[in-house]
């Protein structure tokens, strides 16, 4: 891994009472304690501060490549190297040491091949779709993928399609995450992951008939579901419960209830219940809709060693896929990538292997820094952990690298969009709009954040706060606090030059 000179200094040299990883108490001047508003929404949250880590210290100065520069002084540390769960800010490692290892041109390629002879557009034998991993091959890039294989002259196919997903070793999560096996997130990672493996049911009211038409995508090969609902003039509060919804036989969806009139046009994304069958049906229904033609079935498979290579279809450029998955804290894409980690290695992607890779890459660039612990990859689930202090330590040398921008440009913008979108609707005066640029992180006992703030004095900092406690959502607003705080640093010395003056004192 390469750092600049000047991040080479720092992880060598180490933060400011930093001694082999561990922490001592800071110097008098700088900042300790915990802002008062942050305390206070602490307080009204019914949650101490020991639940609470935190870490806040500025940017190495733009002229940091010149040479070694003393490194600057944290702004505010509060139990920086307490291990906690950090939640979807976990994937911040994922996506940079995607990043480092693989860089951000790297691609997913999705190949089909033919076993049999194509003769007149009619393939006598298999067609083989061999999955790559690929994070995102979402509805309309499958289109187009099945649209390649009719253009390079395979229209019937006399024999089966072939899905081969060996290129990684998992296996469907025995237990919903949570108790919610119909939510989204609960997907499982796939070597031939299709759509997410999601159905988005859409509603549409028509006021006129009191009806409302119901849709849905991606087309499912013998998935059956209602068209119309009746409308209801019921407030728009909790209304996908109105609905009553009946997903237990995956192939016949019933809605016994109505749907509200002034919730207007809405979507509802549930994980397809029978996950196995979900790839085959989407590629039986999408192969037909593409104009192919079918006279076997849709298995799952493998590449025979006979097969020709009839088409290669590259994925979005890593850079893209990030962008998804820590804007809007994708986790199936999240998973996939971190298995990439060790496919890209030649055998099939493993969780374990996976853990091992990333285990030494950091080892190699943040000796020093307590190692986190990765389960999955996502931040979706109960064992991971890692300290403030690691994390500062990444996003200080993800800001030091060659990958700075895209790595940024990952980042969701306050107020602006992804996960902090909302920010503007609960706070349209909040100075931290369009300032900072963060992962956020949230499970039922998590809330957490960390990213790149802009101070109002000029000086940009990396921020990073996690809460561990029964009532963290409840706490949430004392991270707002925190973020605003480190933005209004108008009257805040700049730690880095005091700490170079104490030095040369």
């Amino acid at each position: 891994m390469t750092f600049t000179r000047a991040w080479r200094s720092l992880l060598t040299i180490g933060f400011p009472g930093m001694l082999a990883g561990a922490w001592v108490m800071p110097g008098p001047s700088l900042a300790q304690t915990l802002p008062q508003a942050v305390s206070k929404a602490l307080r009204q949250a019914q949650v101490p501060p020991s639940a609470l880590s935190v870490l806040i210290v500025p940017l190495p100065p733009a002229n940091a490549s010149h040479g070694p520069t003393p490194a600057p002084s944290p702004r505010l540390s509060h139990r920086p190297q307490a291990a906690s769960n950090p939640a979807s800010v976990m994937k911040l490692f994922t996506t940079y040491a995607g990043l480092s290892l693989l860089g951000p041109e790297h691609v997913w390629r999705n190949r089909v091949y033919t076993d049999g002879v194509v003769r007149d557009g009619v393939l006598q034998g298999n067609l083989i779709v061999r999955g790559s991993g690929d994070p995102k091959l979402v509805l309309e890039r499958l289109q187009d993928l099945l649209s390649q294989v009719v253009a390079a002259g395979v229209r019937e196919v006399r024999g089966d399609i072939v899905l081969d997903r060996s290129v990684f070793e998992v296996r469907e999560r025995s237990e919903p995450f949570d108790d919610e096996p119909l939510r989204p997130y609960n997907v499982s990672p796939d070597g031939l992951l299709l759509n997410f493996k999601a159905v988005i049911y859409k509603f549409t009211p028509d006021p006129a008939s009191g009806q409302v038409q119901v849709r849905f995508e991606p087309p499912l090969a013998g998935l059956a579901a209602p068209t119309q609902l009746p409308a209801s003039n019921a407030p728009c509060n909790d209304w996908r419960s109105q609905l009553k919804a009946d997903f237990s036989q995956p192939l016949h969806v019933r809605f016994a209830g109505s749907y509200p009139v002034r919730c207007g046009d809405r979507e509802w994304p549930v994980a397809y219940p029978d996950a196995e069958q979900y790839a085959p049906r989407v590629m039986q229904a999408m192969w037909l809709a593409a104009g192919g033609h079918l006279s076997g079935q849709v298995r799952y498979g493998l590449r025979p060693a006979s097969a020709r290579l009839l088409l290669e279809a590259p994925s979005l450029p890593l850079a893209e896929v990030i962008q998804d998955i820590n804007k809007f804290s994708n986790n199936v894409m999240a998973q996939q990538l971190f298995l990439t980690l060790s496919s890209e290695l030649g055998a099939p992607g493993r969780l374990e292997a996976s853990r091992l890779r990333l285990s030494r890459w950091w080892r190699e660039g943040f000796s020093g820094f307590n190692e986190p612990v990765l389960d999955n990859g996502s931040g979706l689930s109960r064992a991971e952990r890692s300290t403030a202090a690691s994390l500062t330590a990444l996003l200080q040398a993800a800001h030091a690298s060659p990958h700075a921008q895209a790595f940024a440009n990952s980042l969701s913008q306050a107020g602006v969009d992804g996960t902090t979108a909302r920010l503007k609707e609960r706070n349209p005066q909040s100075p931290v709009i369009g300032n900072a640029w963060l992962k956020t992180g949230s499970l039922r006992d998590v809330a957490s954040v960390a990213g790149y703030v802009q101070g109002q004095s000029g000086q940009r900092y990396t921020l990073v706060a996690i809460l561990n406690h029964p009532n963290a959502q409840q706490a949430r607003p004392a991270l707002d606090q925190l973020l605003e705080w480190t933005v209004r640093d108008q009257n805040k010395p700049d730690s880095s030059q005091t700490m170079a003056k104490r030095q040369r004192q």
